[in-house]
């Protein structure tokens, strides 16, 4: 009797593991294809100009819940998370795709008001919608952007570059977004038990915000630009700052050491994570769609952006020996674990 093959669930490999599995099968065959799976875009070269492609996919009840998503913020941030890809690369966005798949609920107007929020988008970064596809869809709603971007050939940014001794750098602030969500589901379920209760979301605006309207940091791309910063890698923080990290140092071969008092974190998020009881370093940790930048870049950079509100240095790197830590303000080392959000759940 044959034996049956065992079969592996993809909850076992994740995201990943299962981009990792795909990946090493893949193999190059145009010189134009500079960069390719791996990283926050693809990079193409064409005689004198660098190309930049990404992609990126919502499911709905997966990455969104119109329960609480008004359809205009969808749309918009449809657009601004692949947008954060292509900065990711050191590039700037030029054009987009957006393909959808949705199910027979949705009404005309309402595929207007989605796509209010992509022209929307599209206004503020200052780039072209060009194309993409409509089907129809058993269930719910999905939607599918690709960004295409441009950038200098030599200037494209990595995530495996970082050296030790570089330094560790954020854009902005983490962990409101996690906040935010975790609202709109506690306020997502006391609608559901009692539909006349009226959601108490008042005075919570930024961290509402942050999770349902976030923005591309375009302007940090432009301001380390402005200082002839080019960073040695780079990545945007969708899953979490930890997930992202991790990834930096897997692909640059190396270690870190990142310490607790030097991660921002706006205050506006503290009065409701203390209420939830989750704490503020956790959901910057861990939390995720910050849609901020992580990078690296060279000490001989760190006087061109010492002064600029909107970084934050919060560590360095380590050699390829070491592991990946974080020093909380007691002084001990815990090392980095990924627990961001992932793709396959089992649960």
């Amino acid at each position: 009797m044959t034996e049956r093959k065992k079969l592996t669930p993809l909850s076992e490999v994740g995201e990943f593991g299962l981009i990792d599995h795909i990946s090493k099968h893949v193999k190059l065959k145009n010189n134009e294809t500079i960069k390719g799976i791996g990283d926050d875009a693809a990079v193409m070269s064409y005689g004198e100009n660098q190309m930049v492609v990404t992609t990126d996919m919502l499911i709905e009840g997966v990455h969104f819940d119109l329960m609480y998503t008004p359809l205009k913020h969808l749309g918009y941030k449809a657009v601004v998370v692949n947008l954060s890809d292509v900065f990711a690369m050191n590039a700037v966005p030029k054009q987009i795709t957006v393909s959808l798949a949705m199910s027979g609920k949705f009404t005309l107007e309402a595929i207007d008001e989605l796509y209010s929020g992509i022209y929307a988008a599209c206004e503020a970064y200052n780039v072209d919608l060009v194309g993409g596809d409509t089907t129809s869809s058993v269930t719910g709603m999905a939607i599918s952007v690709t960004a295409i971007g441009a950038v200098e050939p030599g200037k494209a940014v990595y995530r495996n570059g970082a050296k030790a001794n570089d330094l560790i750098c954020v854009s902005g602030d983490l962990g409101a977004a996690y906040i935010g969500l975790q609202l709109l589901e506690r306020e997502k379920e006391v609608f559901k038990s009692n539909p006349n209760v009226q959601p108490e979301l008042e005075g919570n605006d930024y961290i509402l915000q942050r999770i349902l309207k976030p923005e591309a940091r375009g302007d940090v791309v432009e301001l380390l630009g402005s200082k002839g910063v080019i960073p040695t890698s780079m990545m945007d923080i969708s899953d979490g700052l930890s997930s992202e990290l991790l990834h930096i140092c897997k692909q640059s071969e190396c270690g870190c050491r990142i310490y607790e008092d030097k991660i921002p974190i706006n205050d506006a998020i503290k009065p409701m994570s203390k209420e939830m009881n989750i704490e503020p370093l956790v959901a910057a940790l861990n939390g995720g769609e910050d849609y901020e930048l992580l990078f690296t870049i060279s000490q001989a950079d760190y006087d061109k952006i010492k002064d600029n509100q909107s970084v934050t240095v919060i560590g360095h790197i380590t050699d390829k020996t070491s592991n990946a830590f974080l020093v909380p303000k007691s002084g001990e080392e815990i090392q980095l674990v990924a627990q961001g959000w992932t793709a396959y759940n089992p649960d």
